[in-house]
């Protein structure tokens, strides 16, 4: 299969996609991975409102990747908005920089009455919380937009009609995944330990730098790229089909689909026409002509976009369950390697540095993957990523099961090794190595791999052309949404069960029985992504050839 004859775009053109993505989230995920220390020791608060204020910040930059999906779709290409929010992002690193550096911009240092046990800290007042936070959501704000702008910018380079580029447009979200991934390896040891070591002043400033560094390659690439061009608000488009069918529900349907409202131009326009399918077929009467204006009659084309969003919003609740327990992971998974020995010859390594398993996990998987598992399964299957994004997902989903279920397995281990060597309330490390908890963190890594990429890459394809950014971001909600429910779902269970995890000590609190619960709720939730999934009709794009054909019937992807 020979590539067709393009001046601009494809994997050359990515190429600086990935770069910008590995810098980015190498200052990022590295936040992520330690802020937690910054909240408490340097602004002085609580343990409680540390964890809260990481889970609202990840959650707000996940949910502000849909900011990030409208600007692009509506106002500016995704090439001017990554520039737009990078600079934003770089404006709120500066400020968290700023107050990390003077010690006037922050409480002082807590100071200890009875050494090792209490302490006593002077709170933030409210100016020097009002910085902090402008800063930290500045930096929620630029992070999270970047990522619908930049993924979507690196999809626009393969052309889906080309069958050629259909393929680099698979293996391009594989490599989009492992830059990230890879970006995150680096940022959990190399910029955790100069947050640590050297200074979180250093630190934020190091972070502009790797921004700044990621728009110049970004801007290098400039004539390479293909630029798409925003074609007005994809939300006002779908309240159009709302309003629209809502005033025509009265008039009876045409038999006969084809006279119902589409606009034929250009070859290069029609390839961009979608078929029309039966399912919310009360939509169709918004394309019923009374008169041709925009709040009057829509197209075809504009009520399959509606329909595909309707489609899609059952996925999107199936998949943000897992996403809750990848919060799990990343906090109480954390707690237990506190309570286990940590030491790996000379060395006594961090508790949160456990999460480098799951990272390298997937930089090793992702090319071997890519590379092994899609040309043989293409073969088999004739489909360009191997398998379709849908049955990735609901691999990534089985594969959090199974995680949940042997953290279970493992944390019963632990507890009752602490009973038998009576170390229930002590603070001492237990004589089991940490590295017990591999297998749950690999396997787990492995489920977002599945999981994280076959969403991108389904979002993005099933996307119509006004809403590739919107339709990412959306991708990214998953995430957003499953950390806000993990502080739900812990303090549901607390209270219903009476203090699984009230106890405050991982030796007395019941943390197996809320990993198995978590497998077991996890099991249900594949059932109903199974029944959603079944339903799902991928679209189908009404080509130069295909147009005569939209309006008679029903024809699905799957």
């Amino acid at each position: 299969m020979e590539p067709k004859e393009h001046k601009n775009g494809g994997t050359k053109a990515a190429l600086f996609v990935y770069g910008v993505t590995l810098l980015e989230n190498m200052a990022y995920l590295s936040n992520i991975f330690s802020m937690i220390t910054y909240f408490n020791g340097y602004m002085n608060f609580g343990l409680v409102k540390s964890a809260t204020t990481l889970t609202n910040f990840v959650g707000a930059v996940n949910l502000l990747s849909l900011v990030g999906g409208f600007v692009c779709d509506t106002y500016l290409s995704r090439y001017k908005a990554t520039f737009l929010f990078g600079v934003i992002e770089i404006l709120g690193y500066g400020i968290l920089a700023l107050q990390a550096h003077f010690n006037n911009l922050r409480p002082f240092p807590c100071k200890n009455i009875v050494p090792d046990r209490t302490s006593q800290c002077e709170p933030a007042s409210q100016q020097q919380q009002a910085m902090f936070f402008a800063g930290l959501y500045l930096f929620a704000l630029g992070t999270g937009a970047i990522k619908a702008a930049i993924s979507s910018l690196g999809g626009d380079q393969f052309d889906e009609n080309d069958p050629y580029e259909a393929l680099q447009l698979s293996s391009y979200f594989n490599w989009l995944m492992f830059s990230i991934t890879l970006g995150a390896c680096i940022g959990v040891t190399v910029m955790v330990w100069i947050s640590d070591n050297i200074g979180w002043d250093k630190s934020f400033g190091l972070c502009i730098l790797l921004v700044v560094i990621g728009l110049c390659i970004l801007g290098s690439g400039c004539k390479k790229y293909r630029h798409n061009t925003p074609k007005g608000s994809p939300i006002v488009r779908l309240l159009q089909v709302f309003v629209v069918a809502v005033r025509n529900r009265s008039l009876p349907a045409p038999e006969d689909g084809q006279k119902l409202h589409e606009i034929y131009g250009t070859t290069g326009q029609e390839s961009e026409l979608l078929h029309r399918t039966d399912q919310f077929r009360f939509l169709d009467k918004a394309a019923i002509v009374t008169e041709v204006a925009p709040w009057k009659t829509c197209t075809i084309t504009q009520i399959e976009e509606a329909k595909i969003m309707l489609r899609m919003l059952p996925l999107i609740l199936s998949t943000i369950f897992m996403n809750t327990c990848l919060a799990q992971m990343q906090t109480f998974s954390v707690q237990q390697t506190l309570t286990l020995n940590r030491r790996l010859g000379c060395f006594n390594i961090p508790g949160p540095s456990i999460q480098f398993i799951p990272l390298f996990i997937m930089v090793i998987s992702l090319p071997l993957y890519d590379k092994i598992f899609v040309p043989f399964a293409r073969k088999m299957t004739g489909i360009p990523s191997g398998i379709r994004p849908l049955q990735r997902v609901g691999v990534g989903l089985v594969l959090s099961i199974i995680t949940m279920t042997i953290a279970g397995f493992i944390e019963t281990k632990r507890k009752n090794l602490a009973y038998r060597v009576d170390m229930v309330d002590t603070t001492d490390p237990l004589p089991m190595t940490m590295f017990w908890l591999a297998p749950q963190f690999g396997i787990f890594g492995l489920a977002d791999m599945f999981t994280m990429v076959g969403l991108l890459e389904f979002f993005y394809s099933e996307s119509s052309t006004r809403m590739k950014s919107l339709g990412m971001s959306i991708a990214f909600s998953s995430l957003a949404f499953g950390y806000l429910l993990s502080s739900v779902v812990v303090e549901v269970v607390d209270n219903v069960t009476g203090g699984w995890l009230a106890s405050n000590n991982l030796n007395r609190d019941k943390l197996n029985y809320f990993y198995w619960l978590l497998a077991g709720l996890s099991l249900v939730n594949f059932g109903f992504y199974l029944m959603c999934s079944s339903w799902y009709k991928y679209k189908k794009l009404g080509g130069a050839k295909q147009v005569q054909m939209l309006g008679k019937g029903s024809e699905d992807g799957t």
